[in-house]
C-alpha cells in the first residue's frame, strides 16, 4: 500500500497518526452517510451521490453540519459513527 500524508485543516499542533481503514470490497447492503459541510450547492453534490448509492443497493443517511466554519458537532461524529459503516463529505462552492 503507498504512503499518503493528509493533513488536517482544524490547526493541530500535533500530528495525529492514524492508519487508514480497509476499504469495503462492495456497498451492496451498507449504509453510507452522507455529511453536507453546510457549503453552497453542496446538497446537489450528494443528492447526485445518494442517487448512484441507491443503484449499487446502499442504504443512505443524510447529515448536515450547522456550519462549514467549524468541525461536526461530537454528538453528530457521534451519530454517523454509530449508524453508519462508510461516510462521503461534500465539499462544494
Amino acid at each position: 500500500m503507498s504512503t499518503r500524508t493528509i493533513l488536517d485543516p482544524t490547526g493541530e499542533r500535533t500530528v495525529a497518526e492514524r492508519a487508514r481503514l480497509a476499504r469495503p470490497a462492495s456497498l451492496d447492503g451498507l449504509t453510507v452517510g452522507l455529511l453536507d459541510i453546510s457549503k453552497p450547492r453542496g446538497n446537489v453534490f450528494l443528492d447526485r451521490i445518494e442517487e448512484r448509492l441507491r443503484e449499487v443497493g446502499a442504504t443512505v443517511k443524510r447529515y448536515r453540519k450547522p456550519t462549514f466554519t467549524k468541525p461536526a458537532p461530537v454528538d453528530l461524529r457521534h451519530e454517523i459513527a454509530t449508524e453508519c459503516h462508510v461516510v462521503i463529505e461534500a465539499l462544494a462552492d
